[in-house]
């Protein structure tokens, strides 16, 4: 009887223990509500599942919407954490928004696996000039202009209909912004990707983590990955052939082969520094120490050790 009444008291603390401590931090209780960028919501999904499991009484509601849609949420009060694909605005900041740099991505161009003239633009790759011409100035139209294929066929251009940093960085890398760029607008990463994939004449751009499969490292079944001409020479070189694989991509942008943008850090941005909020200062010092873990495994690039100890440092 003893042993029996030692043993549930012995597997009752355990349980307390459980509940009460973890990583050094008592048990925490509440609410996190975050919203904003398709790009970073596959990994917020991922940091919100393990944060629970050391925190089970924290309730954390995501949802994508885009970048735009994030940070005027977050500045509203409307949630407490905006996920943003892109650099924070001298005017959002006035505001009072407060950012934490957590991984970071890339955009790249797609088309699909159905292209005419796919093997020819795999091997010659994307030209930034071409690039520029495609999206901005609108003065190439065809695929033969814009890769030198036999097809005389029509680009069928996609963007993003929503404010997104994906849009956002893409344009960056021609020197321009979001509203510059020509083409059909299709609302959200998924959406973007689709319209690509059904139309064996369309081009797009995606953040990788739509273009790649996280669990095969494989690129999207119906989606290919354009690559970019780096030394405009009209072909894709060995030291420019990084885009089979998710690994292949994530070891290029993390290296500096891939160019910045459309590279980018991404963001949770808070209205004002979260100092009082303990449930929400723990899960972004959580996110940048025991959450990097899961960074790569989810298909993004961990920062630099140096990058992860400023943003630590601001949130004290």
């Amino acid at each position: 009887m003893k042993r029996k009444s030692f043993i549930s008291t012995l597997l009752f603390l355990i349980f307390l223990a459980g509940r009460s401590v973890s990583y050094g931090q008592e048990a925490l209780s509440g609410q996190i509500s975050i919203s904003g960028a398709f790009a970073l919501y596959p990994m917020a999904v991922k940091w919100a599942e393990e944060f629970r499991k050391i925190h089970p009484d924290v309730r954390i509601d995501l949802s994508a919407g885009g970048a735009g849609k994030g940070i005027a949420d977050a500045l509203s009060g409307m949630v407490d954490i905006g996920m943003v694909s892109r650099e924070i605005y001298q005017e959002e900041l006035k505001k009072g928004a407060f950012p934490v740099a957590v991984t970071k991505d890339a955009v790249v161009a797609v088309i699909s696996d159905h292209n005419p003239g796919l093997n020819d633009i795999l091997a010659k790759g994307l030209k930034k000039d071409a690039g520029n011409n495609i999206w901005i100035t609108g003065k190439i139209t065809t695929w033969s202009q814009a890769f030198g294929t036999k097809s005389s066929s029509p680009i069928h251009i996609y963007t993003r209909s929503d404010a997104c940093g994906a849009a956002e960085m893409w344009a960056k890398y021609f020197g321009k912004k979001q509203e510059d760029l020509l083409g059909v607008g299709v609302f959200g990463d998924p959406g973007l990707a689709q319209a690509v994939k059904r139309d064996p004449l369309g081009i797009g751009f995606n953040n990788i983590g739509y273009a790649y499969d996280a669990k095969t490292r494989e690129q999207v079944k119906g989606i290919r990955v354009v690559p970019i001409d780096l030394n405009n020479n009209g072909k894709i070189d060995p030291d420019e052939d990084f885009y089979g694989s998710m690994n292949d991509l994530i070891a290029a942008i993390a290296s500096g082969k891939y160019p910045s943008p459309p590279a980018r850090e991404l963001y949770f941005v808070c209205k004002g520094k979260p100092g009082n909020n303990k449930i929400l200062k723990e899960f972004l010092k959580w996110v940048l120490t025991d959450g990097q873990k899961y960074v790569n495994e989810a298909g993004y690039i961990s920062l630099p050790a140096e990058r992860i100890k400023t943003e630590l440092k601001k949130l004290e």
